[in-house]
Order: C-alpha cells, then structure tokens, then sequence
C-alpha cells in the first residue's frame, strides 16, 4: 500500500526554518510528481509547492524565494526547505503524491488532485 510520512515540524520564532520531509513508500517506482499543502484552522488548503520529474516546480507567490522543494529518489524522499518563516505561515503541512503531472505542475498546485496523502505535520511560527 502507498504511504507519505511527513516529517520535520516544530514551533519556530518568525525568522527562523524548518526542513520538512516525507517519506513515500509502495510505488512501483518513484511519483513524478509531488506537492506540499497547507491548511490553517479555519482555512481552506492551500498548495505551496509542486514538483514535477525531477526540474518542474511551481510555488505559490506567498512562499516564492523563501521555499524551496526538493526530492531524492533513492532515499524516496520528499523535502521542503523552510526559511524566513512568517506567523502567516503556522498550519499543518502535507505532502502528496502521484505518478505523474498530466495537467502540469502549476494545475496541480490550483487543484490538489493528488491520489495519494500523508497525515501532515504542524509548523507553528511565533511573532
């Protein structure tokens, strides 16, 4: 069966970074495309990042040069790198995963349509 395991958040002061995982197991091979989303209490989620084969990406403008994600493969791990954390981005993160990005990154990251997910991570970013 396919799982995603986040991994990686924590409570942070507003500046501060995180470096986030997921671990993805029970494909055949490795997703080609993949994305990090994030819901607040009382807000819909949100799609942060998007990767798509191994040089695609596509971000939110709220995260643009302060995120950055990343896979590897061999290790079937999914990372998002985290700095300058604002309180605006408090909210539990999570990955998902599927086998390819047929509408193109950024429509996933509008959309979400992922067929596999993971349980999330809480990031919590103090002022």
């Amino acid at each position: 069966q396919v799982e995603l395991v986040e991994s990686g958040g924590g409570s942070v002061q507003a500046g501060g970074s995180l470096n986030l995982s997921c671990a993805v197991s029970g494909f055949a091979t490795s997703p080609g495309c993949m994305g990090w989303f994030r819901q607040a209490p009382g807000r819909e989620r949100e799609g942060i990042a998007i990767i798509s084969g191994r040089v695609i990406t596509a971000y939110t403008d709220s995260v643009k040069g302060r995120f950055t994600i990343s896979k590897d493969n061999s290790k079937n791990t999914l990372y998002l790198q985290m700095n300058s954390l604002k309180p605006e981005d408090t909210a539990m993160y999570s990955c998902a995963a599927d086998r390819v990005c047929g509408l193109g990154a950024r429509e996933y990251l509008r959309t979400g349509k992922f067929a596999h997910w993971g349980q999330g991570t809480q990031v919590t970013v103090s002022s």
